[in-house]
């Protein structure tokens, strides 16, 4: 049993001095523990914010009384009475034929002007100094016209 021992003992001790010398003869060191390089971050891009298309101001005051004229479906005079806020304008129109007053609202940008009565009529056209005209649509399709107005 004393030579199982010693035999056992001889071989644990024989790999374990081959180990270490096989090491040591070489010069190269064993490695303790594995780095492993990691990347840089990848820095997340800002969003940029869609651009909105701005109105142009209006280049025109619209404010005041205007008279005018249309001809088509609806043929007559008209008053226009508006007040301005920036680029918004909104008032009354009050027509010959039918002969009736109602509130309009509209927009103006640079010289273009749009505006409707309501729930009838919508009116398209151009600004220019005290004269503006254009074309009206009747909603639904029934017909329309063009019309022209002087400020008072």
């Amino acid at each position: 049993m004393k030579r199982t021992i010693l035999m056992f003992t001889a071989i644990a001790l024989g790999s374990l001095l081959a180990a270490c010398s096989a090491s040591s003869t070489t010069g190269t060191p064993t490695p303790t523990s594995v780095t492993t390089p990691t990347a840089a971050p990848t820095p997340t891009p800002t969003p940029v914010p869609a651009s909105t298309a701005t109105p142009a101001p209006a280049t025109v005051d619209l404010t005041g009384t205007w008279s005018g004229t249309y001809n088509g479906f609806y043929m007559g005079t008209f008053m226009l009475t508006w007040n301005q806020s920036g680029s918004n304008v909104s008032g009354s129109i009050a027509l010959s034929r039918p002969n009736e007053t109602l509130h309009i609202n509209g927009t103006l940008s640079g010289s273009a002007i749009s505006f409707g009565a309501v729930g009838t009529v919508t009116y398209t056209g151009t600004v220019s100094g005290n004269s503006m005209s254009g074309t009206y649509t009747v909603v639904g399709g029934r017909g329309g016209g063009s019309w022209s107005a002087n400020k008072s």
